[in-house]
């Protein structure tokens, strides 16, 4: 297969200053691997967004086409359990970092990457969860692992308004939770009680310095970070959790050891990257099951792959809510 499709490619120059734009491309071009998938549809996360830019940390090697998530068709397999026309789906390990990613019209990824589509999700739907929702089931697994159960109180999402926080609303208020969306965007609070959030409140303050404090939910899903991590632990409830994901809010935080030691409080950190294979597939069989949210839809907005660009930008400046769908077979 010799014809030229295309990528959206990063490269940075010898000053270290970082392009990107769509190149035509071949399948040599393409790194090693031993399946070869025709992507149907990609997605948008911040990390995405932030390897098209300068002094990045996201891209180990350059040229690089990124999109940690893609989902598609394999039209060329060397590897068993393989086969042509399986319909599959590829997010984190290397994609889009030190492997090409989801930004093109093709991608050869390592066989043990894969995940075949379940039943009961499409192509699309598996592009709506992408990282983010893997993410989100991913910390709602651990943390029922851990004891969370809809008999006791409230669960608490922070950033809500973004891709993970977004959907863990969906798929907690789909389980029976009762919801607490944590935003600092005015503007979604009428769309987080519409996906089933209890009650919506502001962005958490930085710790105030109290070992411990009233007892408010039973855990929560926490993609932000910072220094008002301090102040969940020391509210959660008796052997509550707190799943820890993301650090949009900061990478440092500080607190002491009462929550852990009098109230049995446990911090969970969520690796969605390098998941062992048999939970990455258990918890894609709940997203297409116990886990699927009959508002999935409502959160998506599909864009051409033309228009990866301008989705980029808005990524960026956290110019929309939900998730940015691109699919290939929009022109």
């Amino acid at each position: 297969m010799t014809e030229e499709f295309m990528a959206y490619v990063v490269d940075r120059d010898d000053e270290g200053k970082v392009s990107a734009d769509f190149k035509q491309i071949t399948i040599d071009d393409l790194p090693e691997g031993d399946v070869l998938i025709k992507v149907h549809y990609s997605s948008i996360n911040y990390k995405d967004a932030l390897a098209t830019q300068d002094r990045n940390a996201i891209v180990k090697q350059y040229p690089m086409v990124p999109g940690i998530d893609l989902s598609g068709e394999i039209v060329e397999s060397n590897a068993p359990g393989h086969y042509v026309g399986d319909k599959v789906i590829v997010t984190s390990y290397d994609l889009g970092v030190s492997q090409f990613g989801g930004f093109s019209e093709y991608a050869r990824v390592k066989s043990e990457w894969i995940i075949d589509l379940p039943e009961d999700l499409t192509l699309e739907e598996a592009m709506i969860y992408g990282t983010a929702g893997y993410t989100a089931g991913l910390a709602i697994e651990r943390l029922e692992t851990e004891g969370l159960t809809i008999e006791k109180d409230n669960v608490l999402v922070r950033g809500a308004s973004g891709g993970v926080g977004m959907l863990s609303v969906l798929m907690l208020d789909k389980l029976g939770y009762d919801v607490v969306a944590s935003t600092g965007r005015k503007d979604a609070t009428d769309k987080l009680k519409t996906l089933g959030a209890k009650e919506v409140i502001d962005r958490l303050p930085e710790y105030d310095g109290k070992a411990l404090g009233s007892r408010t939910w039973q855990a929560a899903i926490d993609p932000v970070g910072g220094e008002s991590l301090a102040n969940i632990i020391n509210k959660l409830d008796n052997n509550g959790s707190i799943a820890v994901i993301g650090m949009t809010g900061g990478t440092q935080f500080e607190s002491s050891v009462f929550p852990l030691i009098l109230r049995g409080i446990s911090i969970l950190g969520v690796d969605s990257v390098f998941t062992p294979i048999k939970l990455r597939k258990l918890v894609w069989r709940r997203l297409a099951k116990d886990l699927k949210p009959k508002q999935l839809h409502d959160i998506k907005e599909v864009i051409a792959f033309d228009d990866l660009p301008n989705g980029i930008e808005r990524a960026m400046n956290h110019q929309h809510m939900g998730r940015i769908v691109v699919d290939f077979g929009v022109k």
